[in-house]
């Protein structure tokens, strides 16, 4: 694969998976109703835990965008997938019982696991 196509690809899934992250952040930053209930009623997290966890995704997205240092980086990837896997035990935890729409959170790992591939690709170029 030609560098200039695994810069463009490396572009396009971190910014798909910046923006799924960022779109996941903001109803935590200062948390509604719906919000609360969702994280702290259902899933059981305190309510400060519901913008620090907002914030920390939205300081990894930052991460991923800006020309960091490889092991920044790669820290942001590691932080944002652990918060993917654990709103994916979250959610089974809770209910008691694996739901097929948890398969739905595929859609959000995917993209970042593609930008993380290509961004070893780029790195190694």
């Amino acid at each position: 694969m030609k560098p200039k196509t695994i810069n463009i690809l490396y572009w396009v899934f971190t910014i798909l998976f910046g923006a799924l992250m960022i779109f996941s952040s903001v109803g935590g930053i200062g948390p509604n109703e719906k919000t609360i209930q969702i994280f702290h009623e259902f899933l059981g997290y305190p309510i400060y835990f519901i913008q620090f966890i907002s914030w920390a995704k939205i300081i990894g997205v930052i991460a991923l965008l800006l020309p960091l240092n490889r092991t920044i980086k790669e820290w942001a990837y590691a932080g944002l997938f652990f918060d993917l896997a654990a709103a994916v035990f979250s959610g089974i935890a809770a209910s008691g019982k694996f739901d097929p729409q948890m398969l739905g959170m595929l859609m959000w790992i995917v993209p970042g696991v593609l930008s993380y591939y290509f961004w070893k690709k780029k790195m190694a170029i």
